[in-house]
């Protein structure tokens, strides 16, 4: 898979496995997205291959609640039906979904913890870049924790408060640790540091759509 500064992309997606299902019951469908896929069908053809048409091809029923991006590894959740499919979005719509993340980060982040509340906005002229706009820009937090230090590298646990466009990697970058191996964010060592972009959506706690029940699913991280 080739990129360009800007997001055009030569798309290969990982074909093994070809689906991964964490829990599947008449109502949701957890699955582990690879890095690579896309969430949904992009606009050309050849993108159409995706986390949402595969699923399809073994639960029709299946529905897209939220995204990761094509990079970004990890824990997804869809509806199996209209109702749970509405459910879910209200939960996600009204931030009652908990999601943490790991990522790798460039760098020796200084202390145990913080938070971030900085605005992004899309970078028109380099989209889908986001940058920091404390005019035009929509609220995102995220707090971060510091799990393991290597040499130069920070392992990080992530958990945004708000799901921005890329707003993981710009407010880690905002810190002067950019994520290892993120086309659009790193350059230099840190670009070169990792062959995918680090950063893996490891859980997401919410309550069941249909017994109201609060639950948690957590997809391993592979780095």
């Amino acid at each position: 898979m080739k990129n360009t500064p800007f997001g055009i992309f030569d798309y290969q997606p990982p074909t093994s496995p070809w689906l991964s299902v964490i829990h599947r019951d008449a109502h949701i469908l957890i699955l582990d997205k690879p890095s690579g896929l896309l969430a949904v069908p992009g606009k050309p053809e050849a993108h159409d291959d995706c986390l949402e048409t595969r699923a399809r091809k073994f639960y029709r029923g299946a529905m897209t609640v939220h995204r990761l991006d094509r990079d970004t590894s990890g824990i997804v959740v869809m509806g199996m039906t209209r109702k749970a499919h509405a459910n879910l979005s209200m939960q996600f719509e009204k931030r009652q979904v908990k999601k943490t993340y790991i990522a790798r980060v460039w760098g020796n982040m200084v202390g145990e913890k913080g938070h971030v509340d900085l605005p992004l906005a899309t970078d028109w002229e380099n989209r889908p870049k986001q940058i920091i706009n404390h005019e035009t820009g929509r609220a995102a937090q995220t707090d971060w924790d510091v799990i393991a230090r290597e040499d130069g590298i920070t392992r990080v646990r992530l958990t945004p408060a708000t799901g921005r466009s890329h707003q993981l990697r710009v407010h880690m970058l905002s810190l002067g640790h950019p994520i290892l191996g993120d086309v659009f964010y790193a350059e230099g060592e840190a670009l070169a540091a990792a062959p995918r972009l680090h950063l893996h959506a490891e859980s997401l706690t919410f309550t069941h759509p249909d017994s109201g029940e609060i639950c948690s699913f957590t997809a391993p991280c592979p780095f």
